[in-house]
């Protein structure tokens, strides 16, 4: 095995001499491609899933929404910075359809990356209930979304979430995708941008901004009380988000009107 590694490196070093490139390693080259994004995908949302249920379960009282606040925004940064090269660190349903209809991200991946996310916050919110005391996963509805009690909620539960979720994917567009406003900052203001809109909104719609961040928590504690206003609000704020980079905020290359 160490000879034909000999080899074969020699053999590419010699096209590599020639102006020519060394053959691809295929399988190699599936796995990065196509299924390692994936796993990244279910690991990060996973673990930020987690993360943030237990900042709510273990939440203490004259906290209030900082500690949630901090937690999720400091989670979503260093789990873009680290995960970024290899899947691009959507973690979010909305973010991944706004990212593809920016052209950051091929067809062929979205469903994949879709289901993974799901998968991923419903690992994370099973790590919740495995970690933290039964009393306070019950206190806390294992962290689902249980703010909205009444239909006089709803409205605004459903704007705040479209608005915020269109400002959090917005930033995503600006710092990631559009090749004029991109960014090394993009984990620390993506990361920020969540801080402001958990401490800005959470006691109207508690700042879900994920469907896959609401979901697993749901499905743990078959919490289901105007669950869909966390998939409908989120997922509208993302595709008006992308509208926004596409006809006014986008660079030439990604504007679809008024084209130089």
């Amino acid at each position: 095995m160490g000879a034909e590694k000999l080899e074969m490196e020699d053999t590419n070093s010699i096209l590599l001499a020639k102006g020519k490139k060394p053959p691809v390693n295929k399988s190699q080259n599936k796995y990065e491609r196509f299924y390692q994004p994936c796993l990244a995908e279910i690991v990060g949302t996973m673990f930020f899933v987690f993360i943030g249920c237990v900042s709510v379960i273990e939440n203490v009282p004259a906290a209030g929404r900082l500690q949630p606040a901090l937690v999720h925004g400091l989670a979503v940064a260093v789990l873009v910075a680290v995960m970024d090269k290899i899947s691009g660190s959507h973690f979010n349903p909305p973010f991944t359809i706004a990212i593809y209809l920016c052209g950051g991200i091929e067809l062929i991946m979205v469903v994949p990356y879709l289901i993974s996310q799901v998968i991923g916050g419903v690992l994370g919110a099973g790590m919740a209930k495995l970690m933290t005391p039964a009393e306070r996963y019950h206190n806390a509805t294992g962290a689902a979304f249980d703010v909205l009690k009444s239909e006089s909620q709803l409205y605004g539960a459903i704007f705040g979430e479209l608005a915020m979720t269109c400002l959090v994917t917005m930033v995503v567009l600006l710092v990631a995708v559009n090749d004029k406003t991109k960014t090394p900052l993009a984990p620390f203001l993506v990361g920020c941008t969540v801080i402001i809109n958990i401490l800005a909104g959470g006691d109207i719609s508690g700042t879900c901004l994920n469907p896959a961040r609401a979901f697993g928590p749901a499905l743990m504690t078959n919490y289901w009380t105007y669950h869909w206003v966390y998939w409908a609000g989120p997922i509208g704020g993302g595709l008006l988000a992308a509208a926004l980079l596409r006809l006014i905020l986008g660079d030439n290359k990604l504007r679809v009107v008024m084209k130089s």
